[in-house]
């Protein structure tokens, strides 16, 4: 897993992915938003769903920690050993919005990650055992959990609507052949 030396340098790597990543969406028609494409896993749809679904239990976390609430991770309806589970829920929990509506709030959602990102000490930020949701058996400290729920995903996520693309394209031209 890649490190930062500074907090800049982790909510700079958030923009810059993220900046990539989002650009990928801007080809995808609305209609065609919940198509589910042989190879890749998530719809475009379900992609940004995905996205919103973590970066807010990140947020989430954090604001019940500081608000005196216990944080159960990932919910308390779901374990980590049903991630498949929470991930339907996040599906379902955006079901109702347009692609376009699904990239204004997670445009949202990640300048309210990089805002709480900077707001952190560096103590806070690189250090483990900062926060009682951060402390597990691996003993991340934040930064690593920012990363892992929105770099990482950012930048693998973005291969996987490129392939989507590509073989969306391939099936559409196929469908006009016929």
């Amino acid at each position: 897993m890649k490190s930062y030396d500074s907090k800049q340098e982790l909510i700079d790597a958030i923009h810059a992915s993220y900046g990539k990543y989002i650009e990928e969406f801007k080809a995808i028609p609305e209609d065609m938003k919940d198509i589910r494409i042989d190879g890749v896993d998530k719809t475009p749809a379900e992609n940004l769903a995905y996205q919103l679904g973590w970066i807010n239990l990140l947020l989430s976390w954090e604001k019940d920690e500081i608000s005196g609430i216990k944080v159960v991770t990932p919910t308390a309806d779901y374990k980590w050993n049903n991630l498949g589970g929470l991930y339907q829920s996040f599906y379902e929990n955006y079901a109702q919005f347009s692609l376009k509506e699904r990239i204004d709030l997670l445009t949202g959602k990640v300048d309210e990650l990089c805002d709480w990102l900077e707001s952190l000490s560096n103590e806070e930020l690189f250090e483990p055992e900062k926060r009682n949701w951060a402390t597990t058996a691996a003993m991340w400290p934040i930064w690593k959990w920012a990363h892992i729920n929105s770099v990482a995903p950012f930048t693998n996520f973005r291969t996987k609507i490129r392939k989507w693309k590509k073989l969306a394209m391939i099936g559409k031209k196929s469908d006009l052949i016929k």
